[in-house]
């Protein structure tokens, strides 16, 4: 059987399909898989050997509240390197215009999505073969193996997801250059975010920095991006300790560095889930959007989300007038940090803290 698998970004998005991936190989070994992303997502994706065929695009042209024709001649010029392969059956894990009309372009004999009322634009259903029903209010990794399930006909795991991710010894020895400076005991926090609705005040992590070395030795690793170090040297200056080590890695080397992270802090942001992937003990802060939706399925992980707060059900905002949800106190993601910690070695779930 060949496979084509449609999820085209973000960072995150790809990451939540990875146990979808894994469980279609597992239960399907003789199939040839492909799948299609966009060229700036494609990273993390690179390498894996569970991918007979990865196909970068590049779909920002098509972009922008585009009219389906335009989409669809937009792709047009791109789809002769997806088409290079005869496919069975298309899955589409994004549930845009563009991810349905790549799946219906490709060919397959089959093309199937999310329902209408699990697609971020309904209207693409109308592109695809089949749609199927998925469950309310479920994490996006049980919603992305669901649609796997039904589609091939297979079994997938209800739990212990598998995030399958390929480094070579470069991404390690990222990771190792930065664990020589700070030695085996630190934590990797991450004030940095796609929306700024989701970022949880730099200062604060400057504190939680100190609160960390000096309740529990754990040196901060301050990991952000290229364009972000200005928000490192913001944590840097509300910290009185200094014990903090700003790092820029690669995506997969950040990987290989949260493999060997005592805990990682941050919010609803790429970085997140490829430490989620990595098995790190997570302490995520959650503003506009849902920890039960893109936090840790690992029930040891803890959220800090306030849900004293009305105008925070269905929110999403990127901007906001009322900006308390991420109003969270330094003692309160500190308390998160040490049950966490606590909980690492064991397989007691860890408590959330709803505020």
């Amino acid at each position: 059987m060949k496979i084509l698998f449609v999820k085209l970004s973000s960072i995150g998005d790809v990451i939540h399909t990875l146990p979808a991936l894994a469980a279609v190989r597992r239960a399907l070994p003789d199939a040839e898989i492909s799948w299609a992303v966009e060229q700036s997502s494609a990273e993390i994706l690179r390498g894996n050997t569970l991918i007979d065929h990865l196909i970068e695009l590049d779909t920002r042209s098509l972009r922008g509240g585009k009219i389906i024709e335009e989409i669809l001649f937009g792709i047009g010029r791109q789809i002769k390197e997806i088409r290079r392969f005869d496919y069975d059956v298309a899955l589409d894990f994004q549930g845009l215009f563009k991810s349905a009309a790549i799946a219906r372009l490709s060919k397959a004999g089959r093309s199937y999505g999310f329902s209408k009322d699990a697609l971020r634009e309904p209207a693409s259903r109308f592109l695809l073969t089949k749609t199927v029903e998925t469950p309310e209010k479920i994490h996006v990794v049980r919603k992305n193996l669901s649609l796997a399930e039904k589609a091939l006909n297979i079994e997938v795991p209800a739990a212990d997801f598998e995030f399958p991710v390929f480094t070579d010894e470069a991404h390690r020895a990222e990771a190792e250059k930065i664990v020589a400076e700070t030695g085996p005991d630190f934590a990797i926090l991450n004030p940095a975010g796609g929306w700024v609705t989701k970022l949880w005040p730099a200062a604060r992590f400057g504190a939680l920095a100190d609160r960390l070395w000096e309740e529990n030795g754990l040196v901060s690793v301050v990991s952000v991006g290229p364009n972000e170090t200005e928000l490192a040297e913001k944590v840097r200056q509300n910290s009185r300790t200094k014990k903090i080590v700003p790092a820029q890695t690669s995506l997969k080397g950040f990987y290989e560095l949260a493999r060997r992270a005592r805990v990682y802090v941050g919010g609803d942001t790429g970085p997140t889930h490829l430490a989620v992937a990595a098995g790190a003990p997570i302490v995520g802060i959650f503003g506009p959007t849902e920890w039960w939706r893109n936090g840790s399925p690992d029930p040891r992980d803890v959220a800090i989300e306030r849900t004293d707060i009305g105008c925070r059900v269905d929110c999403h905002r990127r901007t906001c007038g009322n900006w308390i949800c991420l109003d969270i106190s330094v003692e309160t993601v500190f308390e998160a940090v040490r049950k966490r910690v606590e909980s690492r070695e064991s397989r007691v779930e860890s408590p959330r803290l709803d505020l």
